[in-house]
């Protein structure tokens, strides 16, 4: 099913984002993880995979699995950085042939250690989306937005441009970059809705267990960190227990705000722990219903 079609459904939607290993080495045990995820009957889920599009092949077979053989929609992610277009519409008829509708087209990282290609065939997001459009216009494409503005945009009004040009290149959908502060999400909403941007927009949602891991996410994405959650990071961040049943709830209280205020849908960033997807599932059963 196309995740737009599902974003239409009127209930509001309930996904996981999964990643595939670096090596074979891991291979079994992150499928089984994403199967024990899958049995909790989200809406769909996101398969994402590192800068560069390193460990690309091994998300490929993740999200057929998921699709094929655990019968949920997946999204596969799908970075243009160091691509040229050939390799772009090898993976495209990869994906159609898994019989994959739904991609979340995205710029990329480099990876550490290297330099922005020079003579690059996609710079933007918005190029990669207009060539998913070329090359099938029945992919349903999502795209990424931040509350908070991209890292490496100078001002939050051009990123929002920026945004726009995505939509208009032809995004089905947007999902946020993590956030800990449902103001940000709701101000930025607003913003959008001024740029007459008006696509569904996925809140994304981390439910922090590590405090280390969260540090080092903040840093590459921009997320800033409220008040009243650094203190629960002082406080419990030395307790893995303790930080995983504090984080957990954290993220229940966001994502029942979110829907309370009428946000379509929330995607949650568990990091391949099933246990934390159970507990968010659980948390909000009732809600979703």
């Amino acid at each position: 099913m196309k995740i737009s079609t599902i974003l239409n459904s009127g209930k509001p939607i309930l996904s996981f984002e999964v990643f595939p290993p670096k090596n074979a080495d891991n291979l079994a045990a992150i499928f089984e993880a994403s199967r024990s995820i899958a049995k909790l009957g989200p809406d769909f889920m996101s398969i994402t995979y590192g800068a560069g599009g390193s460990n690309a092949g091994y998300a490929q077979q993740l999200a057929a699995y998921l699709q094929n053989d655990c019968h949920i929609t997946a999204l596969a992610h799908l970075t243009c950085v160091s691509s040229s277009s050939d390799t772009i519409h090898a993976e495209l008829e990869a994906f159609r042939a898994a019989g994959i509708r739904n991609l979340l087209a995205l710029r990329g990282d480099v990876p550490d250690g290297s330099s922005y290609p020079q003579n690059a065939s996609y710079l933007y997001a918005y190029q990669l989306v207009e060539e998913i459009r070329r090359f099938d216009a029945d992919f349903c494409i999502g795209a990424a937005c931040y509350p908070e503005g991209h890292v490496e945009c100078p001002s939050k009004d051009q990123d929002l441009l920026h945004l726009k040009h995505k939509v208009e290149a032809g995004c089905d959908f947007l999902t946020t970059q993590m956030f800990f502060d449902n103001a940000v999400l709701y101000g930025f909403l607003y913003r959008m809705l001024a740029q007459h941007i008006d696509v569904p927009v996925i809140a994304g949602i981390m439910p922090v267990t590590n405090v280390r891991q969260i540090r080092r996410s903040c840093e590459l994405s921009g997320a800033t960190l409220p008040p009243r959650f650094k203190s629960i990071l002082d406080k419990f961040g030395g307790d893995e227990a303790a930080m995983r049943q504090a984080g957990i709830a954290y993220a229940t209280e966001q994502i029942i705000d979110l829907i309370a205020n009428g946000v379509r849908g929330v995607h949650v960033y568990v990091m391949n722990k099933p246990e934390v997807a159970a507990a968010i599932a659980a948390n909000v059963s009732e809600i979703i219903k």
